[in-house]
């Protein structure tokens, strides 16, 4: 077979895009930059070990799941215990839990769920570590927009922990096998970033394994759905 030269393959790479009327110089394509970095001198300090929104922690003041299950654990006490905690530790600056939480749970009655203005959502069931144990999902929503979306579950030896604390606006949060997605929109209404969590056997939490954008675009001038999604699908 016979082959062009490499030469004029490369001219012909440089001459541009072809159309009907022969090729066609693109003309100056832009000299590329390198990245200029902003406030470099400049670090944030490490948080304090109490600090870390992501790390696992026994949710004090709870009783032992019996059977290690959380069938028959109490959702919105689990929220309450573990809300009251973090608020407790952060002393109020938000880094653990907004501080409108403890605010908002006060709406909550006495009843299992919380009675008709408890923000608190439903509780879902679902396996997220593998281990065969049901981990319990849940969110409290702060301002319409706001959340703040909790998973624990239940160690070994009964103590029902946190194991993922994420504040979103949540356009979405999918479950499936031991994958936990938040759908969060984003500047651009045509896509929504989508943060996806596996089980870390080894860091005890819920790790960030994944983010990235899906398509998703807004439908503007239609009110929030009951499910909480403006997506068009």
């Amino acid at each position: 077979m016979h082959r062009a030269p490499a030469v004029i393959v490369l001219a012909v790479l440089m001459a541009g895009c072809a159309d009907v009327e022969g090729l066609k110089n693109e003309g100056d394509l832009g000299t590329v930059h390198a990245p200029l970095s902003l406030w470099k001198d400049i670090r944030p300090g490490p948080p304090e070990p109490d600090q870390k929104p992501g790390t696992a922690a026994v949710v004090p003041g709870l009783p032992k799941a019996a059977g290690l299950s959380m069938r028959g654990v109490n959702a919105l006490g689990v929220v309450r215990a573990d809300i009251t905690s973090a608020t407790a530790q952060d002393g109020g600056t938000g880094r653990l839990v907004d501080p409108r939480a403890v605010q908002r749970l006060a709406l909550c009655t006495q009843a299992v769920d919380g009675g008709p203005d408890c923000p608190v959502r439903p509780a879902v069931l679902h396996d997220l570590t593998g281990n065969g144990r049901e981990e319990l999902i849940t969110a409290l929503d702060i301002d319409g927009r706001l959340s703040e979306l909790r998973v624990y579950t239940v160690r070994d030896d009964g103590s029902i922990a946190r194991i993922l604390s994420r504040r979103a606006v949540l356009e979405g949060v999918e479950v499936a096998a031991e994958h936990l997605a938040v759908r969060e929109p984003t500047s651009n209404p045509r896509y929504v970033a989508v943060s996806d969590y596996v089980w870390d056997p080894k860091a005890g939490i819920m790790n960030l394994s994944q983010l990235t954008l899906d398509d998703c675009p807004s439908l503007t001038g239609v009110p929030l759905s009951p499910g909480g999604q403006r997506c068009t699908r």
